[in-house]
């Protein structure tokens, strides 16, 4: 995501006043965008109401990274997994690997973002699906939930999923832009939704649709920091803190109160994620 300059200040977080309780699901944290202001991005992610952050660690290379990075943070909690543009990565040696990291880490809570991705064509969708049904046999023995990372593949990836016999197990579809039609597909299958900040953009009337009549109980919220900064951030770079802009947004489409919104998607997330 390129980074622009601007002139006009930009709200703070801490500004909304939210309580502690709230969850971002879905940050990258040990990428460069945060090298020289990890801690302060913390400090303002925590004092903003956030009590716990899904860290996404791509590979056993992010993970052991990310435990060093991370040993004095114990409201982060890790998703690991093979993002679907590397999944040339995937080779004998990965599934015995990643199950090991699990067994041997509490802190990972989930097996993610896995999927299916044909926006771009780092890997071919034949690469992308073996590697993604791995991934799923693993969560599947190892008793994790999934994050699902799906990018003009809706179809694909739920066909894998129906065929893998997914319904009913703890889902969770990352970074959410679809309409109401797949919104309610997703609860017909039993499963959750995390809503990004690109909701409040003025053209995405069809996701702030969906914000508005997804059930209350299978909605989360999530950053993917340091991407896809809300409306108000717009441009920059994204960060947990900025979680509090997503839960106003979709507090005033659903005529709720913020503070009640961000307590409830918080409390989907630490239950979800058995936190």
């Amino acid at each position: 995501m390129g980074k622009k300059k601007h002139s006009s200040p930009c709200p703070s977080p801490l500004e909304l006043g939210l309580p502690q309780g709230g969850a971002d699901t879905h940050a990258h944290l040990g990428m460069e965008d945060f090298s020289a202001d990890l801690s302060a991005t913390l400090e303002r992610a925590f004092a903003s109401g956030l009590t716990h952050i899904g860290n996404v660690l791509l590979g056993a290379e992010e993970y052991h990274h990310a435990r060093r990075l991370f040993a004095d943070y114990s409201r982060i909690f890790f998703i690991l997994g093979i993002h679907p543009n590397e999944s040339d990565q995937y080779g004998p040696d990965t599934i015995p690997q990643l199950r090991a990291l699990v067994r041997s880490d509490a802190r990972i809570r989930a097996i993610g973002e896995i999927g299916l991705d044909f926006f771009r064509d780092h890997c071919t969708p034949q690469t992308q699906e073996r590697t993604f049904r791995a991934l799923l046999r693993l969560a599947r023995e190892v008793e994790l939930p999934v994050v699902i990372h799906s990018r003009d593949a809706t179809d694909a990836t739920l066909a894998v999923l129906e065929e893998e016999k997914f319904k009913g197990y703890p889902l969770l579809w990352h970074c959410f832009g679809g309409d109401t039609t797949l919104m309610e597909h997703i609860i017909r299958q039993g499963w959750h939704l995390s809503i990004p900040g690109p909701v409040g953009y003025p053209g995405n009337k069809s996701l702030r649709e969906t914000a508005r009549n997804v059930p209350l109980e299978r909605l989360l919220l999530e950053t993917d920091a340091p991407y896809l900064a809300p409306l108000e951030w717009r441009g920059r770079r994204n960060e947990p803190a900025f979680t509090v802009f997503t839960a106003a947004c979709i507090a005033r489409e659903r005529c709720m109160d913020t503070a009640e919104l961000w307590t409830i998607c918080g409390e989907n997330t630490r239950r979800f994620f058995n936190l």
